[in-house]
């Protein structure tokens, strides 16, 4: 069960991340980051940083401008941790039953944030018309109220009321409908591939399509190095005494070193392209002189 200590946290959770990153902090509004504070405050970082960075890449590729809206990933990474810890759920089977639903389902509840917000926004075209500055910066702030219980209500209803609904939705997932159950948590495992189909499809990628290949063969070279590398010390270890050694899979980080490397060095290729003068356009000059 779901404390109402945890409960209220959790809502706090909440509207302090949307309120950090639509004025102070952006990393506060990422769904790695809330996954990751809501597993802490639920007693289970390891589920929390799971949920959270699963949602992180399923949102890759998302992006909103002005007033759009999007999925809110934070919300469902938030009910669907406490839901997975609390009632000792699957986190690939919450990821997809819960998050994700949850996550659409509450894009109308910000597109109702944003229009609770244009009462103080108009109240502020007058006061800028009076010149009342004193007024201005009291209405923004007055704007942070409906943003935050946007957040804050829909996932403190959830987590308050919704424990019994999750639990019979459990029943199901794991009796008569486990067939369904089953599909829900490969679906969970594929939707960070999601995310980073939606990213290529709005990244260059016939300009750069050789990069891909570069990294595909590199991830590949590491992986076999590395876990021959592994295999042969284990080996070692069962057959010599006293032989110890921390052998270590492919580290995540080595691979995205590269990938920084590579990135760094096209970007400061094409800036120095950028910079240089055309000779051909040179040439032009002198001729139209």
């Amino acid at each position: 069960m779901i404390g109402i200590a945890q409960i209220i946290l959790l809502s706090l959770l909440a509207a302090f991340t949307v309120v950090c990153g639509q004025n102070w902090w952006q990393t506060a509004n990422q769904p790695v980051f809330v996954g990751m504070m809501a597993g802490i405050i639920m007693g289970d970082p390891v589920t929390g940083l799971f949920i959270g960075g699963s949602m992180q890449l399923t949102v890759l590729g998302i992006g909103t401008f002005g007033g759009s809206s999007h999925i809110d990933a934070n919300s469902g990474a938030i009910i669907a941790t406490a839901f997975s810890v609390a009632l000792d759920m699957e986190p690939t089977q919450a990821l997809a039953a819960i998050a994700v639903p949850v996550a659409a389902i509450l894009t109308t509840v910000d597109v109702l944030g944003r229009f609770c917000n244009t009462f103080f926004q108009h109240r502020i075209d007058t006061m800028i018309e009076n010149d009342d500055y004193k007024g201005i910066e009291r209405n923004y702030l007055y704007g942070i109220v409906p943003w935050a219980l946007s957040r804050a209500l829909p996932v403190g209803l959830a987590l308050g009321f919704g424990q019994g609904v999750v639990n019979q939705l459990m029943a199901l997932l794991n009796g008569p409908l486990a067939w369904l159950g089953t599909g829900l948590t490969v679906a969970g495992a594929v939707l960070p591939a999601v995310g980073f189909a939606i990213l290529l499809r709005y990244l260059p990628v016939r300009e750069n399509w050789h990069y891909l290949i570069l990294g595909f063969v590199v991830t590949i070279l590491f992986n076999y190095l590395f876990n021959n590398v592994k295999a042969i010390g284990g080996a070692v270890a069962t057959s010599v005494d006293g032989f110890t050694g921390n052998f270590i899979g492919l580290p995540m980080l080595g691979i995205a070193l590269v990938g920084v490397f590579v990135a760094v060095s096209h970007y400061k290729s094409n800036a120095v392209k950028a910079a240089s003068p055309d000779p051909l356009a040179s040439e032009d000059d002198e001729d139209e002189l």
